[in-house]
């Protein structure tokens, strides 16, 4: 299996990328990974959904004004 760690900017893994064909055949040799997959999914409230277009929209308006996420959080903590 050919995985893929992801790591942050520290280098501290965050994830694991599994190429989509090792995912497919998981999923076959493991069914019961479909069910938990579909057990898993939230439906979002209308109210949650309208903020989080109106957000992507003012992001695609102006994709410049943005901030670096771990620059944000570094910043944070260093505040506390």
């Amino acid at each position: 299996m050919a995985l893929q760690f992801i790591h942050d900017n520290r280098g501290n893994t965050t994830g694991v990328f599994i190429p989509i064909e090792e995912w497919q055949r998981l999923k076959t040799k493991y069914s019961d990974l479909l069910q938990e997959e579909a057990e898993n999914l939230v439906d979002l409230a209308p109210w949650q959904k309208n903020i989080i277009n109106e957000r992507l929209s003012d992001y695609y308006k102006n994709t410049s004004n943005v901030a670096d996420f771990d620059k944000t959080i570094d910043d944070i903590e260093k505040s506390l």
